[in-house]
């Protein structure tokens, strides 16, 4: 096992550089390689092989758990590009988009506020909607188009969206929390 760091987590794995990834060959991939490098199979080994079958063994999950999330592959793979998305420091967005995500703040608030789990699952369909068609528009842009500012703008929009997401499952789950909570009535009648 000769380490060989300097590799992507794509020519670790295997696999071509690409955006669109067969989930497939990536676990298989991963369990190839898992297979080579896991820790156990250095058990007996010298302490600097088991030391290095541990680095390996990190930057294999590490690969794989990147490559699995389609946000976190773009990510990568914009910045083997030379690209940062720029998650945290740059905040523009299109105008329509921010009318969208005020829009979508609004209904949060309002199902959060009626306690209307419905609502809310239907605004979180809506966003699963939204997110199907940034992900193949994020697949044409850093596919065929090498369009890599458009790519970097939409993974910003794909966390938007993660995180609008993750504020309707916290308060379905206080919704939920909420009911299961609540002392059950005998019904009117009842003895």
């Amino acid at each position: 096992m000769t380490p060989e760091f300097s590799r992507n987590h794509f020519e670790l794995l295997g696999l071509p550089v690409s955006y669109t990834v067969d989930a497939a060959a990536l676990d298989d991939a991963y369990r190839e390689l898992q297979g080579r490098v896991h820790p156990d199979r250095f058990a007996s080994a010298s302490e600097a092989e088991r030391r290095v079958a541990m680095q390996w063994a990190t930057r294999a999950n590490e690969a794989y758990r990147t490559l699995r999330n389609p946000i976190d592959r773009a990510r990568y793979l914009l910045g083997l590009k030379g690209f940062d998305t720029g998650e945290e420091s740059n905040t523009s967005m299109p105008p329509d988009f921010l009318m969208q995500q005020m829009e979508w703040r609004e209904s949060v608030e309002e199902g959060r506020a009626r306690h209307d789990a419905g609502a809310l699952e239907a605004l979180r369909g809506e966003i699963e909607a939204s997110r199907a068609e940034m992900h193949a528009l994020l697949a044409r842009a850093l596919g065929g188009d090498r369009n890599y500012d458009a790519g970097c703008s939409l993974v910003r929009k794909l966390r938007f969206l993660d995180r609008l997401e993750a504020e309707i499952d916290e308060s379905l789950e206080t919704f939920h929390e909420e009911a299961a909570a609540r002392p059950v009535r005998p019904a009117k009648g009842a003895a």
